[in-house]
């Protein structure tokens, strides 16, 4: 099958084009699925693009849309279904929702917004088989999952055993096999399993009261094991004492502690606050960002807060706990998952008149503003703990029109207005900068070469937007997005849903630890290690996954 697009101007940071400052236009083939350079051979279908934006699909690289958790959420928002139904007509059936959309939704309403590759960025191994099920259930989109390690009894058993690196590194990468998972995800280290000892609270340096080991000793650890396995996404780290006032001294302590080896910080926004002012809540942003454009080893995605109802959903239930207590509505679910990991549900609405709403609304913006390189800051909400992902569209907005954004803060919180520097900040992104963000920062960072550009041996995942001065009219209604080439969205609106793969990363590792895996199965977890590895045949219908093999990396 040979598409051809005719006639679009190409935006594609990857490969140094940028035909909306060059005017140039140009025609994209497809054949089979994928990009290739252009011929003169006669298309079996042909699209005139007449000089609209042509851009790579879209990769969401930290949103929450599978796995126990957000089963929960939907379980616990009805409210949220009975808001925004489904979406009425025949074809597409999506059973709606917004805050927690069901897995149909979540297909459908990214794909309307231009994406086709989304991360869920937090999947327990207990739960890992229900998360690769739920995934194939989801239209439209590409997935990959990241596998929570850190507060497993097993791993923090060999720190405080001493056990040798090399065992660690085997013990992670029969996880990663086992669990069909892509990356390494920790979360608040060793906190989670501290709470379950009566911590309430866990500084980089404070021993766990069981174990004795330190978030910093996780942390470095895993940091090291992902590096010597050769992942090609860094240690995904939501830190420590996510939501706390002060906790801006942990995140710059968090960033010296990688020591010049790769890391990502995920939803920052939440780890950069400071205690300065009268309400003892300000903002550390500029000092964050300053430290995080010194250190090229260090990429972050913001979690930005939006305003309305959502829902939070967190792996990190020391900070869920203290939640509960501002749930809006007044309902929250708590619970532990195998002694592996737990997970707070709480609904949260975000109110623009709130002191501290408004200023993480600022904080998240600030980060974006000041961190420098746009290839190591991603355009994340983290969907839905800061609002969720159908509001990108506004956020693109915020992000690329100073006069808007700043209409925007003067209607918000007067006392917030004050303890923010927003106002001052004169940077608007560039649609070339959306671009990286949105599409080329997402697939190098995440090690997948044939995504996130529009070059011959691309996959034909392609998004094309019709050019508006207002950026949220333009990204809320995509004029056409492709699949592997096949036409799924049209003006906005789903016409045909196509089946995605599952992205996993395949290291190799030590197979000496099985016997010790076989051994932990049968005496702690009461399941059988066999049955709780998930066959290549399990995923996507028996379409098995797309596979990425690893190279071993020096620690």
């Amino acid at each position: 099958m040979r598409l051809r697009l005719k006639g679009g101007r190409v935006l594609d940071p990857a490969n140094g084009e940028n035909g909306v400052v060059s005017g140039a236009v140009r025609d994209i083939e497809i054949e089979d699925g994928r990009i290739i350079a252009a011929t003169d051979q006669k298309a079996d279908a042909e699209y005139d693009l007449a000089g609209d934006v042509v851009m790579a699909g879209g990769i969401d690289l930290h949103s929450h849309i599978a796995g126990g958790k957000m089963n929960l959420a939907r379980l616990l928002m009805q409210e949220d279904r009975k808001a925004f139904p489904e979406m009425p007509g025949n074809f597409c059936g999506c059973g709606g929702g917004r805050a927690a959309p069901t897995a149909h939704a979540t297909g459908c309403r990214y794909a309307e917004l231009g994406y086709t590759t989304v991360f869920e960025p937090a999947m327990v191994g207990a739960n890992a088989r229900g998360a690769h099920l739920e995934m194939a259930d989801i239209p439209n989109l590409d997935t990959g999952a990241y596998l929570v390690l850190g507060n497993d009894d097993f791993f923090l058993r060999l720190l405080a055993a001493g056990a040798h690196q090399e065992t660690v590194n085997a013990y992670v990468g029969w996880m990663i096999e086992a669990t069909q998972a892509f990356a390494i995800k920790i979360v608040n280290p060793g906190g989670i399993n501290a709470f379950k000892f009566n911590a309430r609270k866990m500084e980089l340096d404070e021993a766990n009261p069981h174990y004795g080991v330190t978030p910093r000793k996780v942390l470095t650890t895993l940091i090291r094991a992902v590096t010597e396995l050769g992942l090609p996404h860094p240690i995904h780290l939501h830190g420590c004492n996510l939501g706390v006032p002060g906790n801006d001294e942990t995140t710059l302590a968090t960033i010296r502690a990688a020591e010049g080896r790769r890391l990502h910080l995920t939803h920052l926004q939440f780890h950069s606050y400071g205690t300065e002012g009268d309400k003892r809540f300000s903002s550390s942003a500029a000092r964050i960002a300053e430290l995080v454009n010194a250190n090229p080893n260090i990429s972050v995605d913001v979690g930005q807060v939006m305003f309305g109802q959502t829902v939070t959903a967190s792996a990190d239930y020391m900070s869920q706990y203290r939640n509960r207590a501002i749930a809006s509505p007044n309902k929250s679910i708590g619970m532990d998952i195998e002694l592996d990991a737990a997970c707070g549900v709480v609904p949260f609405e975000y109110k623009d008149k709130s002191f501290v709403n408004a200023l993480q609304w600022a904080i998240g913006l600030e980060l974006f503003l000041l961190v420098e390189d746009p290839w190591r800051i991603f355009l994340t909400t983290d969907h839905p703990n800061g609002g969720p992902f159908t509001t990108y569209p506004h956020l693109i907005r915020l992000l690329m029109d100073r006069d808007f954004r700043n209409a925007q803060l003067a209607t918000l919180n007067k006392a917030a207005q004050k303890h923010t520097m927003l106002a001052e900040i004169t940077r608007q992104y560039s649609l070339e900068e959306i671009a990286i963000l949105t599409r080329a920062a997402p697939a190098r960072i995440l090690g997948l070469t044939d995504k996130g550009h529009l070059g011959p041996g691309a996959v034909a995942d392609i998004a094309v937007h019709r050019e508006d001065s207002d950026r949220e009219a333009m990204f809320s209604t995509t004029r056409m997005v492709f699949k592997n080439g096949r036409l799924i969205v049209k003006d906005g609106v789903v016409v045909e849903l196509a089946q995605g793969t599952t992205h996993v990363a395949r290291p190799t590792f030590d197979r000496a630890i099985e016997t010790d895996m076989k051994r932990w199965f049968d005496e702690s977890v009461g399941l059988k290690a066999q049955h709780f590895r998930i066959s290549d045949g399990e995923l996507r219908n028996g379409a098995g996954p797309t596979i990425l093999t690893c190279e071993r990396g020096e620690g």
